[in-house]
């Protein structure tokens, strides 16, 4: 895509559209199933959607996933007991997922399997679910984690279950 598209989407995808695509009702969706899944595996997941970029970093051609990288430390998803937190971001104005993964879960997860939770996301956005695919993406995400991170006693919650909408 060139950047004057791009930088066009990103100028015109509003917080308004990020509200309209997931009203409160999704977030909660997506909430509990976050907090469903954490009881089944050891990781630490956090969603956070962003409707757009800024134009400064437009212009100085951010990709999807160097914001996922830069949320991930923002956020400190990375600071867990285990290096198990996993962000899961979502981008609407440039349709891209990213799944960034601490160095615990990363290396029992393989990357077509990552692909295959982002996969659902977009499938779901380019048929306009966007309620439901998010929570889908969560439940595939959740028994990934499950099978390859399994709860292994108490767990503490370390990072919020609750969605950032930036």
């Amino acid at each position: 895509m060139n950047m004057a598209l791009r930088l066009w989407r990103h100028l015109t995808t509003t917080q308004r559209a990020a509200r309209r695509a997931f009203p409160h009702s999704s977030l909660q969706a997506i909430q509990a199933a976050i907090g469903a899944g954490e009881m089944t595996h050891r990781a630490e997941v956090r969603v956070i959607i962003e409707a757009a970029l800024t134009p400064g970093s437009i212009l100085q051609s951010v990709s999807a996933r160097q914001r996922a990288v830069a949320l991930f430390t923002h956020y400190r998803i990375w600071d867990t007991e285990e290096n198990c937190g996993l962000l899961l971001y979502i981008n609407l104005a440039d349709h891209k997922v990213e799944i960034v993964a601490d160095r615990g879960v990363n290396r029992v997860v393989a990357t077509h399997e990552w692909q295959a939770v982002c996969q659902t996301i977009t499938s779901g956005f380019a048929a306009g679910s966007y309620h439901d695919s998010v929570p889908a993406a969560l439940t595939q995400l959740n028994a990934l984690l499950a099978r390859h991170y399994p709860q292994s006693g108490e767990q503490h919650n370390q990072l919020s279950d609750k969605p950032l909408l930036l």
